[in-house]
């Protein structure tokens, strides 16, 4: 019953990296189309995500290492675990300050937390870890496979926390704090805006709930990393590690192409304003008082244009209303023909505009 019990719970860990690994390469085959327009922006956590994959399930999955071996190879999986929840606080951290307007306490209050509990997650994650080499949890053996045996020749590598102190729990404790502080800091900061157009206020919605489930789905997987390490079961506490790695890509992932995606987004009609020569300005001088004693004699509500139908705010103005840091950019192409410059020194007429 033992044997059976032991050869279960590998054999599900087994299932579980497996899953995750599918799962991993799912979304990047859905976000592939973003991934090649995104690439600079997000390449630094998709390449650190595979590397911690790759890193963890190599030692879970092989066969031939020796303790010796394993003694040298055990702490990189949990060293690209550090900096990959590092990297993905960046994202987060990032994302939070832009939201409060680039605050300058915010950012200082925002930098200090990070340090203070990143310290605390490089000591969680590598204090009291240590190597384990565990056989292939083959039948052919009489006693119980898949139990760590120090003198066994080859087998797995796996870092486990098998000291009468279990720390690497600890781990995600601050993970999940900076988490809830960034959330809640970003979305109280969105809540207090005052959107003067629909689009606008869709946007902060946008954020919110991206906030929120980017919260909901890591406060998950780092809830199950903590009950697995809390345990004393050494074969089964690193079972749920590489879901975490997945989701943390996943999610950081998402953050990045959701924001590159709203910044990438164009309205149809925009206005640029460009300096001018002296000579220029008077010739759009009498252009625009032209234009603006026919827009007064018009002096109708109907006669206004789209663009100001739909981006005039519909509430009043207050002193106390906040607005996002967001420029928006209204172009319009227009061909120009300009005359030479003989009939210009003669002629101030309008250009002919095709």
């Amino acid at each position: 019953m033992e044997r059976r019990l032991v050869v279960d719970s590998a054999t599900t860990e087994k299932y579980l990296r497996i899953a995750c690994m599918s799962i991993g390469c799912y979304d990047y085959i859905l976000t592939l189309p973003a991934e090649w327009r995104f690439y600079r922006s997000q390449s630094s956590i998709f390449h650190l995500s595979i590397v911690t994959i790759v890193a963890s399930n190599y030692g879970f999955f092989s066969t031939t290492f020796t303790q010796q071996a394993c003694q040298k190879y055990y702490l990189v999986a949990p060293i690209f675990k550090a900096v990959q929840t590092m990297i993905s606080q960046v994202i987060l951290g990032v994302r939070t300050f832009n939201i409060a307007r680039r605050d300058r306490r915010i950012g200082i209050a925002i930098l200090l937390l990070y340090l203070f509990l990143i310290s605390a997650e490089w000591f969680a994650d590598l204090f009291h870890g240590t190597p384990a080499v565990f056989d292939v949890c083959s039948v052919s053996y009489n006693e119980i496979s898949c139990k760590q045996r120090p003198f066994f020749t080859q087998g797995n590598c796996t870092s486990v926390n098998s000291a009468k102190v279990l720390s690497t729990w600890f781990y995600y404790l601050p993970v999940m704090l900076y988490d809830i502080v960034m959330v809640t800091v970003s979305t109280i900061h969105l809540l207090h805006y005052n959107p003067l157009s629909s689009r606008v206020e869709r946007l902060i919605w946008v954020l919110i709930y991206d906030g929120i489930g980017y919260f909901l789905v890591l406060s998950a997987s780092n809830v199950l990393n903590l009950i697995l390490y809390h345990t004393t079961d050494i074969e089964t506490q690193s079972a749920g590690a590489s879901m975490g790695y997945a989701v943390t890509w996943i999610m950081s992932q998402r953050i990045l192409i959701n924001v590159q995606e709203s910044n990438a987004q164009r309205l149809e009609n925009v206005i640029i304003a460009r300096p001018i020569l002296t000579a220029q300005k008077k010739v759009m001088s009498g252009l625009r008082s032209q234009f603006e004693s026919k827009s007064h004699s018009k002096g109708s509500k109907s006669s206004r244009s789209p663009i100001d139908a739909e981006f005039r705010p519909t509430s009043p103005r207050n002193p106390n209303d906040m607005e996002l840091d967001i420029h928006a950019r209204v172009e319009r192409t227009v061909a120009v023909d300009h005359m030479d410059g003989s009939k210009r020194s003669t002629s101030w007429g309008p250009p002919v505009v095709k």
